[in-house]
């Protein structure tokens, strides 16, 4: 973990025009990409985007010929705060690691970056703040979601090793408790809540009906939305049933059945299957990619002990990803791009996001429709309305790529550049100060 200094950081090279000519444009929202096109970037924002964009007198002019460009991606569900590479932890939760998360993300391309359930309000509140007022350097934008479990519920084993201790869960046991909760929350500004409906097949205590409907209920009253973690069939059926907005996790362990296929069909929740997690780590295959960022003692460790053949277990479960993605996708599930990233070294910021998406069309999407559930939708789900697509009026928050990701969507990967507010991120100097040599 760096240390960071916090300066009030101030864009001086957004403020000037910058026509960014020739590149293939991935708008984002699906539509075919614009051949030979042109963002007009003026104070971090675009201000013209096309075919047949006409250069302003003296603005300055960056030749992307031959390259493509896509928004910078919205990672919509992750863990920020405790993973430190040689140590994972409370104690690691400060803003400079925050900071350090939110940087990864950005040398990745991700633009923005949701912690859900896991952090401390308060300090979390503080960082939005401060983030926005540029006491930090250039990173991923941070937003967060609070979360709601029964006392000794909630997080998995690991997750709940820091947030107990940070107490960043909010405990309830009845209705009337969720509903004090949830107001209180509306009264800090907050937008979204994230609650567990999972008894980690019966070690933990459970999420009743009563609270669970009286957190949707409270929530929808103050015009915010509820992010509900289901991993079990018979769950997942029963927080859509009830009004969840967004449905987290995959069932992983049966196939989904009409009923919950029928109820996707009328609810049409916001998704996030969360896969990748579960997946043999991409620190097995000994990619630059995915090495250049991670400490060398932490990928011995992981390829010592995590890089053995797929179990029986794996085996089913890949199986099961294959046959019950394309079902709830078909169904009308609106997918979005979230990782899980943050519980374990193995899966981390940034590069699990493009694992993530290569899952999509492993499991049938194209390409484009993995990018817009990276992109477009996330900013929608979240609330993000200057982020997303590249439109006039949209923060310049894009990623210049050396090959077409319409093509092969592993071309995400060929990041030659990162644009945050028309700014663009030093990605060598991030580099250089997480991965030192030997």
């Amino acid at each position: 973990m760096r240390p960071v200094v916090f300066l009030l950081f101030v864009a001086s090279s957004c403020c000037g025009q910058v026509l960014y000519e020739g590149a293939r444009l991935i708008t984002g929202d699906g539509s075919a990409p614009v051949e030979n096109g042109s963002l007009l970037v003026q104070d971090g924002h675009i201000r013209a985007v096309g075919a047949n964009v006409q250069p302003p007198r003296g603005v300055k002019r960056v030749d992307l010929r031959g390259k493509s460009v896509m928004p910078a991606m919205i990672n919509s569900h992750l863990h920020i705060g405790y993973e430190g590479y040689t140590s994972w932890g409370a104690a690691n939760y400060t803003p400079a690691n925050v900071l350090d998360h939110l940087e990864r993300e950005a040398f990745y391309g991700v633009g923005a970056t949701q912690t859900v359930g896991s952090s401390p309000t308060d300090s979390s509140i503080q960082f939005v703040k401060d983030q926005a007022a540029g006491k930090f350097p250039p990173a991923s934008r941070f937003f967060f979601i609070p979360g709601m479990a029964p006392p000794g519920g909630g997080p998995d084993a690991t997750l709940m090793k820091g947030t107990s201790v940070l107490h960043a869960v909010y405990e309830v046991s009845t209705g009337a408790e969720a509903r004090a909760v949830v107001r209180g929350m509306a009264d800090k500004g907050l937008k979204s809540v994230k609650i567990w409906v999972d008894d980690r097949r019966g070690t933990y205590p459970k999420m009743s009906p009563e609270v669970y409907n009286a957190v949707i209920d409270e929530a929808h009253s103050h015009h915010m939305i509820v992010q509900a973690h289901a991993i079990a069939l018979g769950d997942q059926k029963a927080v859509v049933r009830a009004g969840a907005d967004v449905l987290v996790h995959i069932v992983a362990n049966e196939k989904v059945d009409d009923e919950l296929l029928a109820l996707i069909a009328e609810k049409k929740p916001y998704w996030t299957p969360v896969m990748g997690l579960g997946d043999r780590s991409e620190v097995c295959d000994n990619d630059p990619f995915v090495d250049q960022v991670l400490p060398d003692e932490t990928i011995k460790a992981i390829r010592a002990t995590g890089c053995g053949p797929m179990t029986a277990n794996a085996l089913m479960r890949e199986q099961m990803l294959a046959y019950n993605f394309p079902k709830m996708i078909g169904a009308g599930a609106r997918l979005v791009m979230g990782t899980d990233a943050g519980i374990s070294n193995r899966y981390s910021f940034g590069w699990a996001d493009h694992h993530e998406i290569a899952r999509y069309v492993q499991f049938g999407l194209t390409p484009a429709q993995a990018i817009v559930a990276a992109t477009q939708r996330p900013a929608a789900m979240i609330g993000i309305s200057d982020m997303g697509t590249l439109a006039v009026g949209k923060s310049a928050d894009f990623v210049v790529l050396g090959a077409n990701p319409l093509d092969d969507i592993r071309n995400t990967r060929k990041i030659e550049s990162v644009y945050l507010r028309g700014v663009l991120l030093d990605r060598e100097r991030l580099l250089a100060g997480w991965k030192k040599p030997n």
